[in-house]
């Protein structure tokens, strides 16, 4: 049986990553922690995001609807949304006491204009009044038809051991019947909420009652990885730890201090919040519109490398992209790798990832540890029959800071 990876596929819906003017897009729902849209059928969420060129543009949102492995979708509209979309965002709130003038935007949904009726893969689109797409953000629906036990183990073959975490789970559906598990039950499983290494696991290996059992060796197995890195400009003026000096010109500036490789360093614990960043500011009481942007500057210890390696700053604070705003230049008089972001205020997480011939390797500077605390997405999905989507049915999270036997 061979697993399917979602890249991989034709076709495949893709998230636009935001033109340089838009920063700090916030986007998540309720009940899960994290910034992943993941709301039950009728709960609202909500999309935020700023606009530095702070002249109270007009934007518009549209929604399209899509297959479980993010391929295009045979419904029409009516079929899966209820009301309107191409409406514009009428939600919007100029800064207040910034260096950095900015516009912030807030788009809640479902409105009174904008509701959903079922569940499953959803992409909200933002348009600006040239019907120019300035981001795409991908957000799910559930139904609450299963429940999901999850736990995180060790990789049972010793060449991973100690690099590698395996996921293995039950799910129980409630209310209805899986006519045959093998084909009309597909679950889906991502790594910190990251779309780049999700994956379709095999059929259910067998059942215990009405309950299927997923428990693979090594067909559910993620890298561990390392824990992130982190700093946090939440008071804007004063240097907390990680940032080893602060400086004031136009805007404000911030010096991490200088990191080095950690690829063959031993594990350490130390808490973060898997790549996510949290907009907050001790400057106001609202961080929406009272937070500042600051330039804030990384340094990395590493010799030059020969092989077309690029070296890039990566995180949620752009959805994991990579592009020339985040991609390190070699300072060849300090010997060190350094680049640049313009951030909002707020405790940011990040690392450093390699491409080598459009190669991405998350791991190639970090190392990767079976220890590492990492969060795994359990999602159920089931495609009844005659129905032409596949309903998203249910969902279960497992942390892996400590690993079962």
């Amino acid at each position: 049986m061979l697993l399917t990876i979602l890249w991989l596929q034709g076709q495949v819906a893709v998230e636009q990553n935001e033109v340089d003017f838009i920063k700090s897009i916030y986007f998540k729902g309720q009940e899960y922690a994290g910034q992943f849209p993941l709301v039950k059928l009728n709960e609202t969420f909500t999309l935020s995001f700023d606009d530095l060129l702070a002249q109270d543009n007009d934007y518009y949102y549209r929604i399209k609807y899509y297959n479980r492995d993010w391929t295009p979708s045979e419904l029409f509209t009516n079929q899966f949304l209820g009301g309107y979309d191409n409406l514009r965002i009428d939600n919007f709130q100029s800064s207040l006491g910034t260096l950095q003038r900015y516009t912030h935007y807030t788009l809640t949904l479902p409105n009174e204009r904008t509701q959903f009726k079922i569940s499953g893969n959803y992409m909200l689109e933002v348009y600006n009044a040239d019907d120019e797409l300035v981001f795409s953000r991908k957000f799910l629906i559930y139904e609450e038809e299963v429940q999901v036990k999850a736990g995180a183990y060790p990789a049972r073959d010793i060449a991973n051991f100690n690099s590698h975490q395996n996921i293995q789970f039950t799910v129980t559906p409630i209310g209805f019947n899986v006519r045959n598990p093998q084909t009309d039950l597909n679950v889906l499983l991502l790594q910190n909420d990251q779309w780049d290494t999700a994956f379709f696991t095999p059929p259910p290996q067998f059942n215990v009652g009405n309950s299927y059992v997923y428990r693979y060796d090594s067909l559910t197995q993620f890298k561990g990885g390392n824990e992130f890195l982190y700093f946090d400009t939440k008071d804007i003026r004063v240097a907390t730890p990680n940032i080893s000096y602060v400086n004031r010109e136009e805007v404000y500036q911030h010096y991490l201090y200088l990191d080095v490789p950690r690829e063959r360093e031993p594990y350490t614990y130390f808490p973060d919040i898997n790549g996510d960043f949290s907009i907050r500011t001790f400057q106001g009481t609202n961080p929406d519109i009272e937070a500042d942007y600051s330039i804030v500057y990384f340094s990395l210890a590493k010799q030059y490398g020969l092989n077309d390696e690029e070296i890039f700053i990566y995180g949620k604070f752009n959805n994991y992209a990579l592009n020339d705003e985040n991609k390190m230049i070699y300072n060849p008089s300090l010997e060190v790798y350094e680049g640049i972001l313009y951030l909002k205020q707020g405790f940011y997480n990040y690392k450093y990832v390699t491409r080598i011939n459009g190669k991405l390797d998350k791991d190639k500077l970090s190392g990767s540890h079976s220890s590492t605390e990492n969060n795994y997405l359990i999602l159920v999905y089931h495609r009844a029959i005659g129905s032409l989507y596949d309903a998203l049915v249910g969902w279960g999270n497992v942390e892996s800071f400590e690993l079962k036997n």
